[in-house]
Order: C-alpha cells, then structure tokens, then sequence
C-alpha cells in the first residue's frame, strides 16, 4: 500500500515536471503515448473491411475473405498483413522521429495502436523485426523495427526475437525505385540463422516494421521464414501505403 503511494507521487510529480506529449506535434496530452485531437483527426486508421491477404482498405463491406485484385492476380509470399494507419504526412512524421530523430520512445507509441491487430490467432507467434544491415545500425544506433518488436512484445505477451534473421548484403535506399527494381535490390539479402531454424520450424512468424511501401523487403524476409521452415508469416507494421506513387 504504502509502495504503491509512493508511485502515485512520484509518476504525479514526473508529470507535473515532463508532462505527456503528443507523439505528432509535441502537444501537451492527458495520457503518455497518445495523440493530441488534431494529430488523431490526421491519422486514417486502418481496418475491417479490407483486403484478407494484404490488408488493402476496400470501400465496403463485401464478401468474408475477400481478397484484392492483386493479390489475386500475384499473391504476396505472406499470409496476412496489417498496418496501424494509412501512409501519410503524420504517420510518415512519427515513424521519422524514431527511424531518425533519436526518440526510441516513440516505438512504444507505434506498438500500442500496431497491437490491436494482433489478435488470438496469433498465440504462440513469434515476433522477428526486420533487420538492418549492420553499416546502419553502427550509424543509427538502434534497429527501429526491433524497438517497435520489443514494445509490442511487452504489450502482448508475445515472444521477440531480433536476431532471428539477418540483412547479408547490404541494399540500397528503395525510396523511389519501381516495384521490380526494389524486388531484385532485396533479392538475396536475408538469411535465417543456422541455429535459429529449429525454434520456427512449423511456427507463426509475425515480421515487424514501421513502413511498408510496395512490400518488397518484407516479401524477401517472408520467403526466408518460410524456406527455413515457418508455417506461416504475417507482417505488422505502422504505416502503410495505400495508393502507391512510385509503381
């Protein structure tokens, strides 16, 4: 009891001293890890109903499963895929602010509105970022997607495993490359770990990233999963792409 009081003063008093801030704009906010009412407005939300594979937000509700055209016509390495929100100006600004601004905090800000798509199904997945070459990490200091993996994994309940797959040749920037162009760049650049393939053999792996664009890197990452034995792969990230611009 008297534990517990003392908490309640101390988190009041950090508060009152680094109070709560939007994770957009740097507002003050009622509650840590949250958005201001503007930032919120700006976010497009993603959900039912959408594509079963893929995610892709249809316009209506239609038939249970249904899948988009694309993935019918060319489906992806994974099984399912979900994202937070739309791609845009904020969503783009936040995942920004971790991947480059040096706040590793805002990962536990993208794993509280990634985690509502983690449902029942899958218990007993496997959480596995998507790795950086380590070039970047040396410079960055961190692999956002193995933040994001981790706060997830507090969240849920679920395990984590960052170092399940490894980036062995180094890529370049995809940003503005067409869909071929960033499939041939990450051709080959992912490997599991010789030691790792027994834990995943016949498991559900749930890849983790802040962006997905054209679904390149994490349809590399899937067809490793899967030829070293997962069962199957879904991919859960912020933001996603919705009308892609560079083809």
């Amino acid at each position: 009891m008297i534990k517990t009081a003392a908490r309640s003063v101390l988190r009041q008093a950090v508060d009152f001293a680094l109070p709560p801030r939007c994770a957009g704009c740097g507002s003050i906010v009622p509650d840590e890890h949250g958005f201001c009412l503007d930032c919120w407005r700006g976010l497009n939300f993603l959900g039912d109903p959408c594509c079963v594979r893929c995610g892709l937000p249809f316009d209506y509700s239609g038939e249970e499963g249904a899948e988009c055209g694309r993935c019918l016509a060319e489906p992806p390495p994974f099984d399912r895929m979900r994202a937070a929100v739309a791609y845009g100006d904020l969503a783009r600004r936040v995942a920004l602010k971790l991947k480059y601004g040096g706040r590793p905090g805002v990962a536990v800000t993208l794993a509280r509105f990634m985690a509502r798509h983690v449902g029942g199904e899958e218990k007993g997945a496997l959480l596995v970022p998507v790795p950086l070459h380590r070039w970047r990490i040396w410079r960055r200091g961190y692999n956002q997607s193995a933040l994001i993996a981790s706060a997830l994994a507090k969240r849920t309940g679920l395990d984590s495993d960052p170092d399940l797959i490894r980036r062995v040749k180094r890529t370049p920037i995809l940003r503005g490359l067409g869909r071929r162009e960033r499939a041939l760049a990450v051709r080959g650049a992912f490997a599991v770990r010789e030691e790792k393939k027994a834990a995943i053999a016949g498991r559900t792996i749930v890849l983790v990233d802040d962006v997905f664009t054209s679904g390149a890197t994490a349809g590399a990452c899937a067809r490793t999963l899967k030829r070293a034995g997962a069962a199957r792969v879904e991919v859960l990230c912020w933001a996603r792409v919705v009308l892609e611009e560079s083809g």
